[in-house]
């Protein structure tokens, strides 16, 4: 349906750029991948990730990461997301080595070079307007930085300030990939932070913490905001928001329905709801993992990766607004 698709993100979308860095934020080992064709590939998932559902539901192959691509490999799409990775290059430093999202926009420039000095630059520049960018970043820059008590942030800036903050820089950045030619975008908003493993385990609730899903929602208030400015202000861009907060609210509301059984647990992981410590190698994780809504302490499992993937593309504007990827990718 487009020539290529190009990835921007987080763990939650990372393939195995973090595998050869310096970093805690890996996930290149079993049972990671467990259900995955041929393994772990650095996937932070049992299986697929949200955008391996989607590069298939656009018909095109599963994206390399862009610390293996090389050659004609490029020609469908990159990934460049890393976990850890935030909006803000401090974010995760507590992992040591991560790609910020600034980075991986030069990681997307050096492709971009690449490809134009075998394919001419008019060529280039007309397929990349019909390509589809997907982008996914935010998490770590409340998980990994204004949650930290490490981190300045939280002294430094409300919840408003600090979205506003976040959203001014995110607003640059997609304008910069604006100028390399991107033309069709599609934003994945932020999570239900308040009930992942991780956040359960540390406050000891056995259900969502209402402070921090109230935290990170002026963030997906802003990308709205700055959604509609954008399309209204760049000429030919096309941006598209995923509603994750309501689909996961949808999701832990009624799981039962669509088949899953585990809401408040990692099916891998150690401690109070498997969110203490994330897989460790060779860990056994839970049998029924289809049932589970959380693979780890942070992450879903490709049961609800696939299910958010096909929303993405199908669903209507309760949940990706203003257009769906299958509308996007048609224009």
């Amino acid at each position: 349906m487009v020539p290529a698709l190009f990835i921007f993100g987080d763990s939650l979308i990372d393939n195995g750029n973090n595998n050869n860095l310096p970093s805690f934020a890996k996930a290149n080992y079993y049972p990671y991948g467990i259900d995955f064709n041929g393994g772990p590939t650095g996937r932070f998932s049992s299986g697929y990730t949200m955008v391996d559902e989607i590069a298939e539901l656009l018909g095109l192959p599963l994206i390399p990461a862009y610390s293996e691509a090389s050659g004609a490999q490029v020609l469908h799409g990159v990934n460049y997301a890393s976990a850890a990775a935030g909006i803000l290059d401090i974010t995760g430093r507590n992992f040591v080595g991560r790609i910020p999202f600034d980075q991986q926009i030069r990681n997307f420039q050096n492709t971009l070079d690449q490809v134009t000095d075998n394919l001419g630059a008019s060529d280039v520049s007309n397929a990349i307007a019909r390509c589809i960018f997907f982008v996914g970043m935010g998490s770590n820059d409340y998980l990994n930085n204004y949650l930290m008590p490490n981190y300045n942030t939280k002294n430094q800036y409300n919840a408003q300030q600090y979205a506003d903050l976040l959203v001014s820089e995110y607003s640059r950045q997609l304008t910069t990939l604006y100028n390399l030619g991107a033309r069709k975008f599609v934003l994945a908003g932020l999570g239900r932070i308040g009930c992942i493993p991780r956040i359960l385990a540390q406050n000891q609730m056995d259900r969502c913490s209402e402070e921090v899903n109230q935290l990170v929602m002026p963030f997906n208030a802003n990308v709205k905001t700055v959604i509609n400015n954008l399309n209204a202000n760049l000429p030919g861009a096309r941006f598209t928001f995923i509603d994750i907060a309501r689909m996961f609210e949808d999701l832990l509301t009624n799981y039962r329905s669509y088949g899953f059984s585990v809401i408040d647990r990692g099916c891998c992981g150690i401690g109070r709801n498997g969110g203490q410590i994330t897989c460790l190698p060779f860990q056994t994780p839970c049998a029924n993992r289809e049932q589970y809504v959380f693979w780890d302490a942070f992450h879903p499992t490709e049961a609800v990766n696939i299910m958010f993937g096909r929303k993405a593309f199908y669903g209507d504007q309760s949940v990706v607004y203003p257009m769906n990827i299958q509308q996007l990718a048609s224009l």
